[in-house]
């Protein structure tokens, strides 16, 4: 029989990943059992710890075994590690080396959410791809340097190495370990028992883009504080990098390095995450908002919305204003 493991890391952790995580798969086991009368994998949940407390004792899991009872196992698992994460490497070096190790003699590894910081702390990631929760990319991005961190990606799938966007998309993922690791049949019929939009591969109509500010360069910093104040004028780069005393190719490479955007794209993201608020919380039209975020052609806004939320104007309108079908 194969195996999988899922972790339960000791610190503050995310009880619903490891939860949401386990029953879904249980359920992919049991269909498959029905199926074809044997059991597929073992699936067992393994930490460091007898007993691991979640929201202030309020609940508590008891893994199966400890990490180092399993010699084997296929899949790994890493939950959601919420916000401390410096704590959470600290708390678990023993965890991060056996992940290592696994992978080495052929286990396959998948994190959810956060939990790839204590997947990028083993060195598996290094020269990856990987997503995370859109809101801790700035983070991340100041932790692994190293590392091809993708935001809009909901899930990545690379050298036997899955990551996974935020929150509740972790459900997402699993069902795609459901369609790798047992079949398509078994991962529709997950997903339509506990109702998760099977073959979702992006989080960006989701993300609200605040700026990557992390960083020591002051000149780029109020150039970006620029961008976001005047977003309705349409603003020359070579202007603005005049503006501030340094040449175009210069500011270029320093606006990249410090906020992983080009100028160009910078702009077009502070107008867009405008735009997507306009589209929430009014009653404008995709006219009205595209005029009002410093766009004149229509065509040029829905493409640019399009590539960077994944929808376009009007779609994310419809979807994310309760009132649209009114206006």
């Amino acid at each position: 029989m194969k195996h999988i493991t899922i972790l339960v890391p000791n610190g503050r952790n995310n009880l619903s990943s490891i939860v949401g995580t386990y029953k879904i798969l249980a359920r992919a086991n049991s269909y498959w059992k029905e199926k074809r009368k044997e059991e597929l994998y073992k699936i067992q949940l393994a930490g460091l710890s007898k007993t691991v407390d979640f929201h202030e004792g309020l609940f508590t899991v008891n893994p199966h075994a400890h990490i180092n009872s399993i010699r084997k196992t296929n899949l790994i698992i890493i939950p959601s590690l919420n916000h401390n994460y410096a704590l959470a490497v600290s708390e678990n070096g023993p965890i991060i080396k056996w992940i290592h190790n696994q992978y080495k003699a052929g286990a396959e590894v998948a994190s959810i959410c956060t939990g790839a910081f204590l997947l990028a702390s083993s060195g598996l990631l290094s020269g990856k791809t990987c997503s995370t929760h859109w809101s801790f990319a700035d983070s991340f991005r100041v932790l692994f340097p190293d590392i091809d961190l993708q935001t809009d990606r909901l899930i990545t799938d690379e050298h036997g190495i899955y990551t996974n966007g935020g929150a509740f998309s972790f459900l997402n993922l699993v069902i795609y370990l459901v369609e790798k690791y047992f079949d398509r049949e078994t991962a529709i019929f997950c997903a339509k028992v506990f109702q998760i939009e099977i073959d979702r591969q992006s989080q960006s109509p989701f993300i609200i883009f605040t700026g990557q500010k992390k960083h020591g360069d002051e000149i780029i910093r109020k150039a970006q504080d620029y961008l976001e104040k005047n977003l309705h004028e349409k603003i020359s780069m070579e202007k603005l990098s005049s503006r501030f005393a340094v040449g175009r190719r210069n500011f270029d490479r320093r606006f990249i390095k410090a906020t992983g955007n080009t100028p160009v794209e910078y702009a077009q993201r502070v107008r867009i995450e405008a735009a997507k608020k306009a589209f929430e919380a009014t009653g404008k039209n995709v006219n009205e908002v595209m005029f009002d975020v410093g766009y004149t052609d229509v065509k040029a806004f829905r493409e640019v919305f399009r590539k960077i939320t994944g929808m376009s104007p009007l779609e994310y309108r419809n979807k994310f204003n309760k009132d649209a079908d009114r206006y």
